[in-house]
């Protein structure tokens, strides 16, 4: 990196995960809705993509983690390709986080955990709902609600359906607003999840 980016303290380091981390540290105190609000993009069998946004759950040390149904439109279209992109962007800071990469489940004790944190109207929900499914009305699945809200009890465990996903990527680009449109823009790249990070700046 250029020295005029490493003073601002924009993009200090060469950790892009930590710089992440810090990012959305800062968008905590500034954003009103949903500071870790992802637009999620999978592709189907066809190669038609999808986007949606989703909520990002976890970064971790060298991955991104969310939470959803497996059987949904975008669980089908991961389990296909096991790739998947992202944008966290941000109003308020001006910034915005693209991220390219590979996908894996996580449906093991950090799955079940987090399913125990979510309150029970969302763990009840993440039962009754099938994800994706046509639905043919809003008291159908009320009913499915009452219905699981009766059997599985005031602790209900993880559906097996239901879990994480990690995104390890092969790249991330940061984005700032820069004056004149003249943004700063860095990239991370690698072919392979054991190398080490490449690390360009990008025309605006």
């Amino acid at each position: 990196m250029d020295d005029q980016s490493k003073r601002s303290g924009i993009f200090a380091g060469n950790d892009p995960f930590a710089l992440a981390k810090d990012w959305l540290a800062e968008a905590e105190k500034t954003e009103v809705n949903d500071p870790n609000a992802i637009a999620l993009s999978t592709v189907d069998e066809g190669g038609m993509p999808n986007v949606r946004m989703v909520l990002l759950k976890e970064i971790e040390d060298d991955a991104f983690v969310f939470y959803t149904n497996y059987d949904s439109a975008k669980g089908q279209e991961i389990n296909s390709a096991g790739k998947a992109a992202f944008v966290m962007h941000w109003k308020s800071l001006r910034r915005q986080i693209r991220v390219r990469g590979l996908v894996t489940r996580e449906d093991g004790l950090q799955a079940d955990a987090y399913y125990s944190s979510r309150s029970l109207q969302s763990r009840l929900g993440a039962w009754a709902s099938q994800q994706s499914r046509p639905l043919d009305s809003r008291a159908s699945l009320m009913a499915e609600v009452a219905k699981v809200t009766a059997t599985k009890g005031p602790n209900p465990k993880r559906p097996s359906f239901w879990g994480g996903y990690r995104i390890k990527p092969l790249e991330i680009e940061f984005w700032a607003d820069g004056a004149f449109r003249l943004h700063d823009r860095f990239r991370w790249t690698r072919n392979d999840l054991m190398e080490d990070w490449a690390i360009v700046r990008l025309n605006p």
